[in-house]
């Protein structure tokens, strides 16, 4: 309900008008009356009405100066003049004010319900403007977490547009202006264990294999960020203060290869290869180091620790072929993303522009394209299997090894890719799905970052468009679990890690992923797990 104030000097005025107000069909209240400026200054201020009805000449202070002091405190409520004189410079004043208008007394019952009628709906229109507003400012907040880890995605893999390399960095980020930087490359090795994981479990041993990362990379280096890339490859920037050789440095990375590998054993019980790339001063270079991560992981360059996959980028090495085996990772993860976001076109696009830089490299062998084929197969199947589509049942493995021995140039490997992309954009389990995979990406991102709260599925469809039953299908289908199932997973997974490194206590772990209730997080813990928290620590 809307609420009008009145104020006027003229008490027969003020009785008057609130007899002739339409209230019930205006779906408006009265909240109060005053006889001169001063008095309904404060009347104002005490109820804040929607609406003020006002005279200008009022003893002690007039409509105009009243409406000014409101004005100067912050009122916003709209302001109707009903004043006894038609004066051009009064009318001046209540313009510069925002009067919304200015009728001469006497007035008419309909002429006053059409001027309250026009002020009530611009109120509902400026209600309904803010209401929009504020949901844009949360879908922002919200979402700024997952727009902040794109832009470190690109910046890694070197996908930021060129209006973004020449302005400032983001604000989070300006520190890297005045850093240097080392990027350490992960590969998760396809063994069985990797092999035998399910569509729920990849999800869950991806938030746990970075947890682990940002663990022990922060308790070496202060500044890092982690972001997956395609498949099972993720990176690690690292931002070491300048000058950058030194042998403290290299023993700092040593150091953390050596952990990330037994902290991956341990832990999750997988396999991980680590490659590091080489330092650069300047952050528009961390695609560089990158690529020379991955390429030190391909040609196991500089085995520098026996018994461990870590292997270091050094400049000078070079190899027999002129194409190179480094791995076109920004190509990898620029095909990929575009897959899964079901943008052919773009997909096409992606294509054809790295078949022009191959076509442009002299001697590029068969075994190469080959070899990048197979590579790009495995990406393609990895990513799909994170939303829930197997690849391998598209096609025999015998008429895809046929296909990869045929691609012997550049435009071959080409047209066989492009195919490939228009094969799975169009298959049934693909078609019409791509908002779907879109909504359940963001609420395992948004379980992630949030799982210490309270998160409910309603609330999640709310804000992706789906009603909650359906969210709750198409959840379910892509992720091989339920809601409360995936997030409880989730927390258990962090629960661990907090008795395991941290030292917690039960209590504290148990309130830090977000159970208030001691026993049920216990029993939870054991259900998922096989054993009590206190026996985690012992």
């Amino acid at each position: 309900m809307w609420t009008i104030a009145i104020i006027d000097d003229d008490r027969q005025v003020l009785q008057g008008m609130k007899r002739a107000i339409p209230w019930e069909e205006l779906d408006a209240g009265w909240v109060g009356e005053a006889m001169n400026g001063m008095d309904g200054l404060e009347m104002i201020r005490s109820t804040q009405p929607d609406i003020v009805i006002t005279d200008i000449y009022m003893p002690v202070m007039n409509g105009l100066d009243m409406i000014e002091r409101l004005r100067d405190t912050g009122f916003c409520g709209k302001i109707i003049i009903l004043s006894g004189y038609a004066d051009f410079e009064y009318a001046r004043q209540a313009l510069r004010l925002n009067v919304c208008d200015y009728i001469s007394k006497p007035v008419s019952m309909p002429t006053l319900k059409a001027i309250l009628g026009k002020a009530l709906h611009e109120l509902s229109e400026e209600v309904l403007q803010r209401n929009r507003n504020e949901e844009l400012q949360q879908k922002l907040e919200l979402y700024q977490p997952f727009v902040e880890k794109e832009w470190i995605k690109a910046a890694i893999t070197g996908t930021l547009k060129n209006a973004y390399l020449s302005t400032e960095l983001p604000e989070p980020y300006l520190f890297w202006a005045e850093t240097g930087h080392i990027v350490v490359g992960l590969e998760l090795v396809r063994e069985i264990r990797a092999c035998e994981l399910n569509v729920s479990d990849w999800h869950l041993f991806k938030f746990a294999l970075g947890n682990i990362v940002c663990e022990v990379a922060g308790s070496i280096f202060p500044y890092c960020e982690y972001s997956e890339l395609h498949g099972g490859r993720s990176a690690l920037v690292l931002h070491p203060s300048l000058p950058l050789d030194s042998d403290t440095l290299n023993k700092q990375l040593e150091m953390l290869g050596m952990q990330l590998i037994d902290c991956v054993r341990r832990y999750i019980r997988l396999v991980i290869r680590v490659g590091i790339g080489a330092s650069k001063e300047q952050w528009q270079n961390i695609p560089d180091s990158m690529e020379e991560a991955f390429q030190a992981i391909e040609l196991k360059q500089n085995h520098i620790v026996g018994g461990y996959s870590l292997y270091v980028f050094r400049d000078g090495k070079k190899h027999r072929s002129n194409s190179a085996v480094m791995r076109p990772v920004k190509f990898y993860h620029e095909l990929a993303s575009a897959l899964k976001t079901s943008q052919e076109a773009q997909a096409r696009q992606i294509i054809a522009e790295f078949k022009e830089k191959l076509e442009r490299l002299e001697g590029v062998a068969p075994d190469y394209l080959q070899l990048l084929a197979g590579e790009l197969w495995g990406i393609f199947a990895y990513s799909l299997y994170e939303v829930g589509m197997l690849l391998d049942n598209t096609i025999e493995n015998g008429q895809l090894a046929q296909e990869m021995a045929g691609l012997i140039t550049p435009q071959q490997l080409a047209e066989w890719l492009t195919a490939k992309i228009e094969m799975i954009c169009s298959s049934r389990q693909w078609l019409g799905s791509s908002k779907h995979r879109q909504a359940v990406d963001f609420i395992t991102q948004y379980i992630h970052e949030n799982y210490m709260n309270e998160i409910t599925l309603g609330e999640l469809a709310d804000k992706v468009y789906l009603s909650r039953n359906h969210l709750a299908i198409i959840f379910k289908k892509m992720t091989g679990d339920t809601f409360n199932t995936y997030l409880t997973r989730v927390r258990i997974e962090k629960s661990k890690e907090l008795l395991i490194e941290r030292h917690m206590l039960v209590y504290e772990v148990a309130e830090q992923v977000g159970y208030k209730n001691v026993p049920y997080f216990s029993t939870l813990f054991k259900k998922y797990t096989g054993m009590n928290p206190t026996e985690l620590i012992r």
